[in-house]
């Protein structure tokens, strides 16, 4: 058996190459998107992935209002925020949150999905998110991120 010796490939900041995508959320399962973008917003999906890189792309998601929910998690789920003062933890319902700004169901979704620490927060920066089909991205020329 001949025996060669491999290099394992890690990536350095000349090396990274960022592409836009863009998701479409309408009907779609919001764990389900959240995790396949939460993939290409680590890099995953590319051969030149290296965990301590952020070598991730942007992602762009439209139709944030009509992501939904399975089972009656739309009813019971419940966000949790806290002030950190005393008493100051307030809960709300996806129903809630979607009537004041929906992007905000995917991308604490997306979030909780993503690594913690600084490397993650810079990752979560090249999310954009909007609530209904129109984006201002469209000079990046994005692609169509290929879920389902």
């Amino acid at each position: 058996m001949d025996t060669q010796s491999f290099k394992t490939f890690s990536a350095t900041p000349s090396d990274i190459e960022r592409d836009w995508y863009v998701a479409d959320a309408s009907n779609r399962v919001v764990g389900r998107l959240a995790s396949e973008v939460a993939r290409v917003l680590r890099g995953k999906h590319k051969p030149t992935y290296t965990p301590h890189m952020d070598t991730g792309d942007h992602v762009i998601v439209v139709n944030a209002e009509e992501a939904r929910f399975t089972g009656r998690k739309e009813q019971d789920k419940e966000y949790l925020n806290y002030s950190g003062y005393p008493g100051g933890d307030h809960t709300e319902s996806p129903e809630e949150v979607r009537e004041e700004r929906p992007e905000k169901i995917i991308e604490r979704a997306v979030e909780g999905m993503l690594p913690d620490g600084p490397l993650a927060r810079r990752m979560f920066k090249k999310l954009k998110v909007y609530a209904g089909p129109e984006h201002p991205h469209e000079a990046q020329q994005p692609e169509p991120l290929d879920t389902a």
